[in-house]
């Protein structure tokens, strides 16, 4: 038997096939947007900050190609969901020997966890710096959120959706607001989207660069969203699927543009801020927070900092809970109550964090967040690789294959991304070593 990906959600949004083009798209509007809170997580923050305060502008073009590249491979996610009505983890059981598909389902659950360890501790880094609570005493609280999960769950996936849209809302509120204060150079912020040589020719900024890569696109965000586009109840047929996967891809496109703006505007504040100050150091959560009101002479700066990475913490821990669940469930064909499934995830992430801070203190943070980080990028290609296997595979998606452009595009794409996040770990390592 093979359970139905997220079976309590599962096609419980009707759309009615007499609405118009917007009230069609809205009905359509949600998962896009629970995928893009991936993007904007606090495991990116210190790469965007180190990039800004270092380099000015000028990696605002690596930004704008790795979100292109994840529009990319959210629309093969989604259109994978959409045709063959299964998700990536359920595609990869049917297709690979049970050996594989455990293997698979190793990696993806040392990614989630990853992930949500990195959640965890930028929301513990967020209550920590807005209401000086103690490290510890943030992580444990992150556990709560698990229970606000499985109500609003209970009362529909809609109110889901309508949180973590309004969460994204409070961080877009909050960094255009940043925006507005540190005054930036419209001119410069232009250039800065324009690819250059100095992102290669450079050592230091082709780290970061590749660390912005490395920490854009989500592996987990590739098996959620091949779910949770099942949640709408629309006619299985061919023309229905074409128009599911039509309105899909614009919710999808339009919410990662939102993620790509808050990525922009954490380097461009930190580069209208710090590096204009000649501040090049300031790489860490901590130090932007604490610097932002003094050096921008705005009451209420570094408390908007707060309160948007609080916000990015806990929509992050939301969504990679259910992509634990989703996972489980597609490659083991094993189905577990939800609220046991998201209690092992947040297990899991929560306990190694406890033990870092209480050996090594607050100092131990950043490093786990690195860490964190590392594990992401070696797994990224083991999700990536089956699903542009699965898309340009005509026994799977029948008349909705890739076409040759496409097919060549996604595994242009797959093997860049293999070989920076393989190029990342070797720097990671030698930085280590080093």
């Amino acid at each position: 038997m093979t359970w139905k990906s997220l079976s309590e959600s599962h096609r419980t949004i009707h759309i009615p096939s007499h609405l118009g083009f917007w009230r069609k798209l809205l009905a359509f509007t949600g998962p896009g947007f629970i995928v893009a809170v991936g993007y904007m997580d606090p495991g990116n923050w210190a790469t965007d900050l180190a990039a800004g305060s270092q380099f000015n502008y000028s990696l605002l073009c690596v930004i704008l190609i790795s979100n292109v590249m994840a529009m990319l491979l959210q629309r093969l996610s989604l259109k994978l969901g959409i045709v063959t009505e299964r998700d990536l983890a359920q595609a990869c059981r049917e297709h690979y020997s049970p050996y594989v598909s455990f293997v698979l389902w190793i990696f993806c659950e040392l990614a989630i966890v990853a992930c949500d360890l990195a959640e965890v501790i930028g929301s513990a880094i967020a209550l920590n710096l807005l209401f000086h609570l103690p490290i510890l005493w943030g992580v444990g609280i992150t556990s709560l959120d698990t229970f606000a999960l499985l109500f609003l769950q209970k009362r529909g996936f809609r109110y889901l959706e309508a949180l973590v849209i309004t969460l994204i809302g409070i961080i877009g509120i909050c960094f255009g607001l940043e925006i507005l204060f540190s005054h930036p150079s419209g001119i410069a912020i232009a250039a800065g989207f324009v690819p250059h040589l100095n992102v290669i020719t450079h050592p230091d900024m082709l780290y970061i660069a590749i660390g912005i890569l490395g920490a854009t696109v989500m592996p987990h965000n590739l098996y959620l969203h091949s779910s949770i586009v099942q949640t709408r109840s629309y006619p299985l047929t061919q023309v229905g699927k074409k128009e599911a996967i039509r309105f899909a891809s614009i919710d999808s496109n339009t919410a990662l543009f939102l993620s790509m703006f808050i990525n922009a505007a954490i380097l461009i504040v930190a580069a209208a801020t710090f590096f204009k100050a000649g501040r090049r150091d300031v790489v860490q959560i901590e130090d932007a927070y604490k610097l932002l009101t003094p050096m921008l002479g705005v009451t209420g700066a570094s408390t908007l900092f707060g309160i948007a990475l609080l916000a990015a913490g806990q929509n992050s821990t939301l969504t990679g809970t259910m992509a634990g669940q989703i996972v489980m469930e597609g490659f083991l064909n094993l189905k577990m109550k939800p609220w046991l499934r998201r209690l092992v995830t947040r297990s899991l992430a929560i306990v190694p964090t406890f033990i870092v801070v209480w050996i090594m203190g607050d100092r131990g943070m950043n490093q786990l967040l690195l860490a964190s980080q590392v594990v992401l990028s070696m797994q990224l290609s083991f999700a990536v690789i089956p699903l542009v296997k699965f898309t340009n595979d005509p026994k799977h998606m029948g008349e909705f294959v890739n076409s040759r452009f496409m097919k060549a595009i996604a595994w242009t794409v797959a093997i860049m991304i293999a070989a920076l996040n393989g190029w990342l770990l070797v720097l990671t390592a030698k930085s280590w070593v080093g």
